[in-house]
């Protein structure tokens, strides 16, 4: 029998923060340990894009090691460069 670890799984909405905590197979991937979870149970629509662990982007195909936290991140709603562009071009406008 395959021995077990202990992983996080994290999504945050605007309003409101999801955490599972999971156990998977030792050898298990990202996208293996999220097509398995109840998050996606939760969320079946979500689409992930970008998925990371403790704050840095990581490949579907990475494997966990006990602990991890895999967060799965949303869309972005605005560019930050183009809203940045846009306050500058307000700002001067203004003057």
């Amino acid at each position: 029998m395959a021995e077990t670890i202990q992983i996080e799984i994290v999504y945050a909405l605007e309003d409101e923060q999801f955490l599972y905590r999971e156990e998977v197979e030792e050898g298990t991937t990202v996208i293996e340990a999220l097509k398995a979870s109840q998050l996606l149970q939760d969320f079946p629509e979500l689409t992930l894009d970008k998925v990371g662990i403790f704050g840095r982007l990581v490949a579907y195909d990475t494997l966990l090691k006990p602990q991890d936290r895999i967060e799965v991140y949303r869309p972005l709603k605005a560019d930050p460069k183009e809203r940045r562009r846009k306050r500058v071009e307000r700002e001067r406008k203004a003057e």
